[in-house]
């Protein structure tokens, strides 16, 4: 959804049976069932409902490899606590080329132009003065008198004159050219490509003049310089947008809240609290890297009786998080907080330590924890990682929690880029770890 309230839908997951299968292609025969037309969504923030969307169309990205969502629906929104909008009876809009008028339409063969006036017809003839009759009737024509048969046996030869009857050359003969010059023209003045055909089924619904959000239309591509680098964005791309999750579900339970209510003081405390155990874990992160790398410069070796000493491990300096967001829900219903740090990580130079060769990185960082009966974090899910090591943990970016399977609990819903593309992954919040439910780039 965009800040002027256009909303546009991405199908993600669809529950049949008590498992998940990917929306954009279940029953897609061609739309997937996710986007039929007229189906409902009730948007939902942190589990509290924000209006409902309704599907009007579905579009299909023609480049599949764009990483982005195959569909996007398109429909109308409205926000929780406001009238449908009135709609009255409407006809469907007329063809170019057809009168808008109540009278029934008139088949005619007059081939004259209606703004030039008709050709004056052509003298009559004069009557013969041997025809009788009205001057009213067609003219007849008269057989000829027959001769009197002749009394001699030998048959009739035929003149040295006479041959084989030719047409008259007065005549003209009619050709091609003539009968298409006959063609009669369109009444309404349209031209041969403007005029309607008749096709079959509903006439389809152009989106070239909408502005529809996460779908780039044609010709909206523009490049910028930046850096020396060509830097290509669309419209609906550089857009504000937010991400909302959505669920369309006839016989689930009522939307309810999933957010926490801290008590006064505690929230800077478990701030500080999830804060370290993330620096703590960045900085493992970072060495446990480091010991993997092989360095170009061979270390010395101890001389023969020398006595050993044990040279002391240079520590890492503590990581700088940046972008620091963190957000309690109560998933459970139980009044208990799981809490999510999103940060963005990167190690400060310094002369010595693992981390000299990898000060310029940065590290995306999502810690999932919550407080257990001692008042002590307990980690559920750490994930860090970096351009690198995509194809072993992907980033994550959180997007809500959400009752994905309709059993009152919460859901958290994450957005995940690997180095197989953009997707979507849902987790069950346990007693020891996040449990996955669905991943739409690694089907389950």
């Amino acid at each position: 959804m965009t800040a002027a309230g256009k909303a546009s839908l991405v199908p993600i997951a669809i529950l049949v049976n008590g498992k998940f299968w990917d929306a954009t292609a279940y029953k897609a025969d061609p739309v997937p069932m996710s986007l039929d037309s007229g189906t409902i969504y009730e948007a939902e923030q942190t589990g509290s409902s924000l209006g409902l969307f309704t599907v009007a169309n579905a579009l299909r990205r023609n480049n599949a490899s764009s990483g982005q969502p195959p569909w996007i629906g398109t429909g109308s929104w409205r926000p929780t606590g406001t009238e449908p909008p009135a709609i009255g009876i409407k006809a469907e809009p007329a063809p170019v080329g057809i009168e808008k008028s109540d009278e029934p339409p008139r088949l005619t063969h007059d081939v004259t132009p209606k703004d030039k006036p008709p050709t004056t017809p052509p003298p009559t003839q004069p009557k013969p003065s041997g025809s009788s009759g009205s001057g009213d009737e067609p003219p007849r024509l008269s057989k000829p008198a027959q001769e009197p048969s002749s009394t001699s046996s030998q048959p009739a030869t035929p003149s040295a004159g006479s041959g084989p009857s030719k047409p008259d050359d007065s005549k003209p003969a009619d050709s091609k050219g003539g009968s298409a010059a006959k063609i009669p023209a369109s009444d309404s003045g349209a031209s041969e490509g403007g005029r309607p055909k008749l096709r079959r089924g509903r006439p389809a619904v152009s989106f070239v003049d909408e502005d529809v959000p996460g779908y780039s239309k044609p010709g909206s591509i523009s490049a910028d310089s930046k850096d020396g680098k060509i830097v290509v964005a669309t419209a609906a791309a550089t857009a504000d947008m937010k991400l909302i999750p959505a669920i369309s579900d006839a016989g689930g339970p009522s939307p309810k809240s999933f957010a926490f209510e801290w008590l006064k003081g505690e929230e800077e405390d478990r701030r500080k609290q999830i804060t370290d155990m993330a620096k703590d874990q960045v900085r493992a992160y970072v060495e446990a890297k480091a010991k993997g790398n092989i360095t170009a410069k061979p270390t010395t070796t101890a001389k023969a009786g020398a006595p050993q000493r044990k040279a002391a491990a240079a520590k890492s300096p503590d990581p700088i998080l940046e972008n620091v967001q963190m957000i309690a829900y109560d998933l459970w219903v139980s009044n208990q907080p799981v809490m999510v740090l999103s940060a963005q990580a990167h190690i400060s130079a310094s002369p010595t330590g693992p981390a000299q060769a990898n000060s310029d990185l940065q590290y995306s960082v999502v810690v999932v924890a919550y407080p257990d009966i001692y008042n002590n974090l307990r980690k559920l899910y750490v994930g860090i990682t970096d351009k690198f090591h995509l194809d072993v943990t992907p980033r994550l970016e959180l997007i809500d929690a959400v009752d994905a399977d309709g059993d009152g609990r919460g859901e958290l819903l994450f957005r995940q880029t690997s180095d197989q593309g953009s997707g979507w992954v849902i987790y069950r919040a346990t007693a020891d770890k996040l449990w996955k439910m669905y991943d739409s780039l690694n089907p389950l």
